[in-house]
C-alpha cells in the first residue's frame, strides 16, 4: 500500500472558522478518494492561526523559528496541498499570502495544489480565478481545473449542501489524480544537499582529463613537439 500525505493549509482567523470547515471536507473527500484507490494517507493539518507571530517573525528575520519550520515541512514535503483562505477585499488574506511567500523558492514546483476560499458572498468567488490560482502559478504548482468556493449559503448546520459537496468531490477527484500520478514524496528538500559532485562544480564529469599539477592546458597532440623528443 502507498503511502501520502496531505498538508492542509487553512487561514481562517476566527473560531470556529468557515474556512477551516471547508478546508477539513476536502480533506477528508480527498483522503477518501485516495484510499479507494488503494493508498494510506496521512493528513497534516496547518492552522495558520496559530502560526501568525511566527511568520511575521520569519519575514523580518528570514528564519523560520522551529514550530513554523516544521509547518513549512509539513506542506513543502507532501504529495498534495489543500489551500483554504478566507476571501478579503477581493483576494486571499495576508496570513495566507504571507506564508506561502516564506517559503523557499521552487519548493512547490510541480506538487499538485487544490485551493479552495470562504466569502461572505458568492460574489467574492471570482477570486480564486484572479488571485488564488495565480499565486500558485508564479510559484509552479499544478493546480487542479476544479476551485471550491463556499458562501454562507452553501452551508447546512455544519455540512455542505448539495452542490457544494458535489464540487468538493469533483476537486477531491481531480487533486487524487494528479497526486497518484507522481511518485510518493520523500520529505522536503535538504536547503544543504549537494545537488553536484565535486568534480562537476569544478567543471568537468568524471571521464575529464585531469591535468598533473605545474602543467596548464590540454594535453599534446601526437606528433607535436611537445609529445616527444624536439624536433631536429
Amino acid at each position: 500500500m502507498t503511502h501520502r500525505t496531505l498538508a492542509v493549509v487553512s487561514a481562517g482567523l476566527s473560531q470556529p472558522s468557515s474556512t477551516r470547515l471547508l478546508a477539513d471536507q476536502l480533506a477528508a473527500a480527498t483522503r477518501d478518494e485516495l484510499v479507494r484507490r488503494g493508498s494510506e494517507v496521512e493528513l497534516r493539518v496547518v492552522d495558520l492561526r496559530e502560526y501568525a507571530h511566527d511568520v511575521v517573525n520569519n519575514m523580518l528575520t528570514g528564519f523560520p523559528p522551529a514550530a513554523l519550520r516544521g509547518a513549512i515541512d509539513a506542506v513543502t514535503g507532501a504529495d498534495g496541498i489543500i489551500a483554504v483562505t478566507p476571501i478579503f477585499s477581493a483576494s486571499y488574506n495576508g496570513l495566507f499570502k504571507s506564508f506561502f511567500d516564506v517559503l523557499d523558492a521552487g519548493s512547490l514546483v510541480d506538487r499538485p495544489v487544490l485551493i479552495g476560499a470562504t466569502g461572505g458572498t458568492a460574489r467574492h468567488s471570482l477570486a480564486l480565478e484572479h488571485a488564488v490560482r495565480p499565486m500558485f502559478s508564479y510559484l509552479r504548482a499544478v493546480v487542479v481545473p476544479t476551485a471550491v468556493f463556499a458562501a454562507p449559503e452553501d452551508w447546512s448546520d455544519g455540512t455542505a449542501d448539495g452542490a457544494l459537496r458535489g464540487r468538493i468531490r469533483r476537486a477531491a477527484g481531480e487533486l487524487a489524480d494528479q497526486v497518484e500520478r507522481r511518485l510518493p514524496a520523500t520529505g522536503p528538500a535538504d536547503p544543504f544537499a549537494l545537488t553536484t559532485d565535486f568534480l562537476q562544480m569544478l567543471g568537468r564529469g568524471d571521464d575529464a582529463p585531469v591535468t598533473p599539477p605545474g602543467r596548464t592546458g590540454a594535453p599534446p597532440a601526437p606528433g607535436s613537439a611537445r609529445a616527444g623528443s624536439p624536433p631536429d
